[in-house]
């Protein structure tokens, strides 16, 4: 993905073209070898990054940010005194998992207070940290024709996750990498879970769902599936994975509810989002993933019709080795009755989402994305009240 990025984007490839040792490394891209003047007038090379936050699709343009981040000590003049006209700010900072920048500079171009191009800004910074070092030795340059091997792309993404490094959130988001997640049911919330798990940096999203997809689902579940396309009646594992993977590698569909003879493809799992209600199923799936001691999150909505509204209950129940003695009371395994408001299947598309959304927030907590203070293992949202309740923390 990053050498195609390169290739296709104009700005990138005269940067390549034209000799200078760049990398797209996490979302940014790195100008290596950069020559400098540090405070003892020596002569060094440090790295110029800046976030490729504007780009569409395998394509760079306009960036909108003017400021770039530098790695090595701050640049200076030929007399060893600080280069002012760039200076911004200086602090150890992690960008992402694998860059951490020391200083950041801020040079705005006139008259236009736009860069053109990715090219124009890089140049332009590198034309100012260079200079001094020029004025001490005249051979010196960041166009070094470096033969570089291109790097294997294990991204799990088929492309370049803008919105992390527009956000400076690299470092944060990096949490997220190389985990097998297990999606159970794609009725309604699992299918807004997997929208929201396929936006993350996750190896693998694996789905278990043996129902066809019908004009019911497509009504409670993201995006819009056409006439033609709900008269095939496909599998909904393969129906979802094929939309997802347009964006997400290793969505793998697993076309068939889980029972005794596979329940064990779970063990090798990091996380699963149970979304399913038929209650003997999930018992098994539970006491399996208990035994294994694998954490997840089960949901479920409740919803009445009273009079001519409706009222209900969203919930969100976590079991972790910190927290599990609460799940059977919080958790139906019946496939039925009164107490199982589930399986009377009043179920919206935003309650859905609100079901979805609230469960991906948990397990971003528990991975240390989110700030978790309440470290609830059951929370429910009562419509009618727009309260919250945090209930059963560890």
């Amino acid at each position: 993905m990053s050498q195609q990025l390169i290739s296709r984007s104009a700005d990138l490839k005269q940067l390549r073209d034209d000799g200078y040792d760049i990398e797209i490394r996490s979302g940014h891209l790195l100008v290596k070898s950069v020559p400098y003047v540090n405070s003892k007038r020596e002569v060094r090379r440090g790295t110029l990054v800046t976030p490729l936050g504007d780009v569409s699709g395998d394509v760079t343009h306009q960036p909108s940010e003017h400021t770039a981040y530098f790695i090595g000590e701050h640049p200076c003049r030929a007399d060893g005194s600080i280069l002012e006209q760039i200076r911004h700010s200086s602090a150890t900072t992690a960008l992402a998992k694998n860059i951490v920048v020391n200083h950041m500079f801020s040079a705005k171009p006139k008259p236009e207070g736009r860069y053109r191009d990715y090219y124009h800004k890089m140049t332009t910074y590198v034309a100012l940290i260079s200079a001094p070092a020029r004025a001490i030795d005249p051979a010196v340059t960041a166009q070094t024709c470096a033969i570089v091997e291109p790097p294997d792309d294990d991204s799990p993404f088929n492309y370049l996750d803008s919105a992390s490094t527009r956000a400076g959130i690299g470092a944060v988001t990096a949490k997220l990498e190389g985990k097998k997640i297990a999606i159970i049911g794609l009725g309604g919330t699992g299918s807004y879970i997997l929208d929201l798990v396929a936006k993350t940096p996750v190896h693998e999203i694996h789905l278990y769902e043996g129902d066809a997809l019908s004009n019911h689902n497509a009504f409670r579940s993201p995006g819009a599936p056409s006439l033609d396309e709900l008269k095939q009646r496909p599998l909904k594992a393969a129906y979802f994975r094929g939309q997802y993977s347009k964006m997400h590698r290793g969505i793998v569909a697993h076309e068939a509810y889980l029972d005794e003879s596979n329940v064990g493809d779970l063990r090798s799992m990091d996380f699963v989002f149970l979304c399913l209600d038929r209650g003997a199923d999930k018992q098994l799936i539970v006491e399996r993933l208990e035994e294994w001691g694998l954490p997840f999150i089960d949901v479920g909505i409740g919803v009445d019709l009273v009079g001519d509204m409706l009222r209900g209950i969203v919930r969100v129940t976590t079991s972790t080795s910190e927290k599990r003695d609460h799940l059977r009371k919080r958790v139906p395994f019946s496939d039925g009755g009164v107490e199982n408001d589930y399986s009377r299947n009043i179920q919206i598309a935003d309650l859905n989402a609100l079901n979805a959304a609230l469960a991906v927030i948990k397990w971003k907590k528990l991975c240390g994305f989110y700030q978790d203070l309440e470290r609830e293992h059951c929370s429910a949202y009562t419509i009618n009240g727009n309260a919250m309740a945090n209930e059963d923390q560890a």
